[in-house]
């Protein structure tokens, strides 16, 4: 997860929701730029980007449901043919 917040408010998030997850701080906002996900207020949009191991895009999720991510994460990769590890 990458996020336009800086790193103390991130692991604030993280330890809040017990993330098992990295969360990477975007501060700067050009990752979010470069990916266009960054909106006209200035915050990321939340998009979940399938990345294939040799650097391309295999989907973008422009309607994330942030109660149903995980689940949803699992049936698109799936989808995409990607094997679990």
């Amino acid at each position: 997860m990458v996020s336009v917040d800086n790193l103390e408010d991130n692991t604030k998030f993280a330890q809040m929701h017990e993330a098992d997850y990295p969360i990477l701080s975007d501060v700067s906002k050009a990752m979010a730029t470069a990916y266009g996900v960054l909106s006209p207020a200035g915050l990321a949009r939340r998009w979940t980007f399938y990345i294939a191991p040799d650097g391309k895009i295999l989907h973008i999720d422009k309607t994330v449901a942030p109660a149903s991510s995980g689940p949803d994460m699992v049936k698109k990769l799936g989808e995409l043919n990607i094997a679990k590890r």
